[in-house]
């Protein structure tokens, strides 16, 4: 079974596995908000229909996804049947007014996969990072690459992590790590960390990840949904909920630093790749691997002065 109706995603179903790609591999999977919204209808559909057990989270091209689209273009989902009609963004129950709600909405629109009853299965290639980690985190499982590369280059220059998922998955030092630098993983040493079940060669991801979603899909629905609920509310127990929660409140605070303005000015000024350039340029990676990035350029701050001289 097949759906034409989504133009960000693929929906398909077969027999108990539900299959949701991403598909703009021409911009790396960016996570627009139809995009987004269209993945979280998807998952509705697949837990609405009883036949389905297990539903697999893929994408098309050479990546998961490079993180959410910061394009300029709010207004693309206007009129788009997965998107709230006044906000723009999938619908979580609220339009999320005000200034700084984007951490916020992320995290509880997140928490639809969550709370699904059924679990998900993440399959990720090349790279992910950003709202891609976040995205991926939020699933109850991940096949990745054994090349993939998993990181959060925005916490660089930008603001802090949007869904703050790294204390939760990884250990402490390499939780610090890639919230503080949000330098690039391999898919092999996420497994070894914890973050990922396997890593296999990125030829044979696919059939990987399948045989793994039909083997899990023998259980009954009932079973799995109350497993998946049971494992969830002890993490809530820990303060899973409460700890996320607190982490869209720092970033909205993060947002506000004297030095977040630099990073808006470069956009303004030279565009975004330039100012993906000049965010990675230092680091040697990412945007920052392109020979016209800034490898040597000043820390940022208010006024593109140096450090002190707000």
């Amino acid at each position: 079974m097949t759906d034409e109706a989504y133009e960000d995603i693929l929906y398909e179903e077969d027999g108990r596995l539900a299959f949701v790609t991403l598909n703009r591999p021409e911009k790396l999977n960016a996570l627009s908000n139809n995009l987004r919204g269209e993945v979280m209808h998807a998952m509705r559909r697949a837990e609405a229909n009883p036949e389905v057990g297990v539903i697999v989270l893929r994408a098309n091209g050479r990546a998961f996804s490079a993180g959410y689209d910061l394009t300029p273009t709010r207004q693309a989902g206007a009129g788009s049947p997965f998107v709230n009609e006044w906000s723009l963004l999938p619908d979580t129950g609220t339009t999320h007014p005000g200034q700084q709600q984007w951490a916020r909405h992320v995290v509880m629109t997140n928490f639809i996969i969550w709370e699904l009853a059924k679990p998900v299965v993440a399959q990720i290639q090349g790279y992910c990072l950003a709202g891609g980690t976040e995205l991926a985190s939020i699933c109850d499982f991940r096949i990745v690459a054994t090349d993939a590369q998993i990181g959060y280059p925005p916490v660089r220059a930008m603001t802090t992590m949007d869904m703050l998922w790294t204390p939760w998955f990884l250990p402490p030092a390499k939780a610090r790590e890639m919230a503080y630098v949000g330098d690039s993983i391999s898919g092999e040493e996420m497994v070894q960390l914890g973050w990922a079940n396997y890593h296999v060669p990125t030829d044979q991801l696919g059939e990987f990840t399948e045989k793994f979603a039909r083997r899990m899909a023998h259980i009954d629905n009932d079973m799995l949904m109350y497993s998946k609920r049971a494992v969830n509310r002890q993490y809530e127990a820990m303060g899973i909920r409460a700890g996320l929660w607190s982490g869209t409140e720092i970033q909205a605070l993060s947002a506000q630093r004297p030095a977040a303005s630099e990073w808006g000015r470069h956009v303004r000024e030279e565009g975004l790749k330039a100012a993906l350039e000049w965010r990675d340029g230092p680091f040697r990676d990412f945007r920052g691997a392109y020979t016209e990035a800034h490898a040597n350029r000043a820390v940022a701050s208010a006024d593109g002065s140096k450090p002190g001289e707000y």
